[in-house]
């Protein structure tokens, strides 16, 4: 496994119940974050289908199986360019239906995280709650966890993929205007308190009168931004981070005098219902 993984957020603006066209959006940047050196390719919250639907008879059609139809058009892409890919989309299961994101690499489909925390807004309104533990997925790009969007305001979902080993939290989202806070403390203050190396991809653009807010961001494990998008055009950015520096969490400042690890220190047994 190599140290050091270039990152490219994809800052798109995908339209409502368009898979097809939104599809060939993702593939085609796609191929030019891989051209641009990434490693790992994060899309928007999503970044299939579009967000703001009325209705869970209006989300049905825009849903697809996963693996479906989405997962292996891009893992045929990844397999062509040795790349991972993480994307957004509605995630039909018999009478299920998630908001979800896919992990893909070059052997196909690697997992999918379905949002356990659902915001009363869009297509959440109506869609089932995620229904499987956190956990990470250990690949050539490093050990990766998975959020959407609100999930990141629940610091116990971060610091239980952290407590596995978690190497990079990735992170599709959809920010509306007036969420400016949660790129610019929330997402640092998650890198930082778990030393982790974190992935923000946020959509641009306006749909059914929602405008969102962009500010894509890749942070290092120390929480320092490598990247940032802006907050209305359809961008690229890239981050190189560090696997290895993320993996030690005992920090020494001045050897026996100041050291701390946010992992080690930790006093679970007074934290009490904490994680009830």
């Amino acid at each position: 496994m190599t140290d050091k993984v270039r990152i490219a957020a994809v800052q798109i603006d995908p339209k409502i119940g368009a898979n097809a066209e939104n599809l060939d959006k993702i593939l085609r940047f796609a191929r030019t974050a891989a051209a641009g050196g990434a490693h790992l390719i994060v899309f928007p919250e999503c970044a299939l289908c579009g967000y703001m639907f009325t209705s869970r008879a209006e989300v049905l059609p825009f849903a697809e199986t996963v693996p479906g139809p989405a997962t292996e058009a891009v893992a045929g892409f990844c397999r062509e360019t040795g790349s991972h890919v993480v994307f957004g989309l509605l995630e039909k299961d018999g009478q299920k239906y998630y908001n979800s994101s896919a992990l893909i690499g070059p052997q196909g489909l690697i997992g999918c995280y379905r949002k356990a925390h659902l915001v009363y807004l869009g297509a959440d309104r109506f869609l089932d709650k995620g229904d499987r533990p956190y956990r990470i997925y250990q690949t050539p790009v490093g050990n990766l966890g998975l959020l959407i969007c609100y999930d990141i305001n629940f610091p116990e979902a971060a610091r239980s993929m952290a407590l596995q080993g978690a190497d990079i939290l990735i992170l599709p989202t959809n920010w509306p205007q007036g969420r400016a806070k949660v790129p610019r403390y929330v997402i640092v203050t998650r890198a930082y308190e778990n030393k982790v190396n974190l992935v923000a991809a946020d959509r641009v653009g306006e749909e059914r009168g929602a405008r969102f807010l962009g500010t894509s961001r890749i942070l290092n494990c120390w929480g320092d931004p490598l990247a940032e998008a802006g907050t209305t055009a359809e961008e690229i950015i890239y981050g190189e981070v560090s696997l290895s520096e993320a993996r030690q969490k005992h920090v020494v400042l001045v050897p026996g005098e100041f050291e701390y690890d946010f992992i080690g220190d930790r006093r679970p047994e007074l934290y009490g219902k904490l994680g009830q």
